[in-house]
This record gives structure tokens, sequence and C-alpha cells, in this order.
């Protein structure tokens, strides 16, 4: 399976990228994963919602660069759809049963995605109502698909 990621932002601290290599490291034995990183905007001290829409528009443009006609797109947004670890197991392991083997997982910046990006989704995915930072979510992601595939596999994970 390839994965892509297209996440908004650098990882400026170090123990999120400490963990972010530890969990590519461990995916190199089930999938093919590529981080791309886009640009983020700078966004004004008093950011207006004219502002925000024009940041969030200037990130879709870098975003679409990267991402490829026939990928299979989840987006990460707070109103997507919640699955258990087991329930985006089995949602992974349909994808690829059905020749769906190329993903692109899309993180937003801190004010979201676009709804021209939102809109090329084939999936929202959301893991929580509650918001995380956008560095962090690469994180929590890498290890639920890392857990997904511990799943499909029957290998132990901790829980």
């Amino acid at each position: 399976m390839n994965i892509k990621i297209i996440a908004v932002g650098k990882i400026k601290e170090k123990f999120l990228d400490a963990g972010i290599k530890e969990y590519l490291k461990r995916l190199t034995s089930y999938a093919k994963v590529e981080i791309i990183e886009v640009k983020d905007e700078k966004e004004p001290e008093n950011c207006s919602p004219a502002d925000e829409k024009l940041i969030k528009e200037k990130e879709a443009q870098k975003i679409e660069k990267h991402i490829k006609d026939d990928s299979y797109i989840i987006v990460l947004a707070i109103d997507g759809k919640m699955f258990s670890s087991e329930e985006l197991a089995t949602k992974l392991n349909e994808l690829a049963l059905n020749g769906k083997s190329d993903l692109t997982f899309i993180i937003g910046g801190s004010q979201g995605l676009d709804e021209k990006i939102l809109g090329q989704a084939n999936l929202k995915l959301s893991f929580s109502k509650m918001t995380f930072p956008h560095q962090l979510m690469r994180l929590i992601m890498l290890e639920q698909i890392y857990r997904g595939f511990k799943i499909i596999k029957g290998e132990p994970y901790h829980k």
C-alpha cells in the first residue's frame, strides 16, 4: 500500500518529530509512507473570517499540487466520521481489497481545510470532537495507521 500524508506546516517540536520518525520506521514493513509538508500561511494577529478564508485557499493551492487523480483521499475534519481503531483497520483493509492501494491523507493547518479540498475527499475522518494541534495529529494518525496494520495482520500490539 502507498500512503501519502500531505500536511500543512512543519514539525517544530523535537518530541513530535521523534515520534513521527518512530512510526514511519515501524510502518516500513506494511506500507510505503511519504510525508509532504506544505508551507503554512502567516496568520494575521487579528484574523478576520476573510483572512481565514484566504489562508485556507492559499494552503489548498499548495495541497492540490500533491494530490494524484487516482488516489483515495482521506481528509482530517472535525465533522468527519469517527472510527474505532478496529473500524479504521477494517476500512484500510477494505480499500486494499478493492484495489485502492494509493491513499492520501490530508491534514490542514490551524485554520482547517478549504472547502475545495474537503469537496475532493472520498472520506472525511475525525479522530475526536476535540481540537488538536495539527502537528500532533500527524503523530496520532501515523500511530493509528500502524495500529490498523497490526490489527489487519493479527499481530499483537499494546492496547
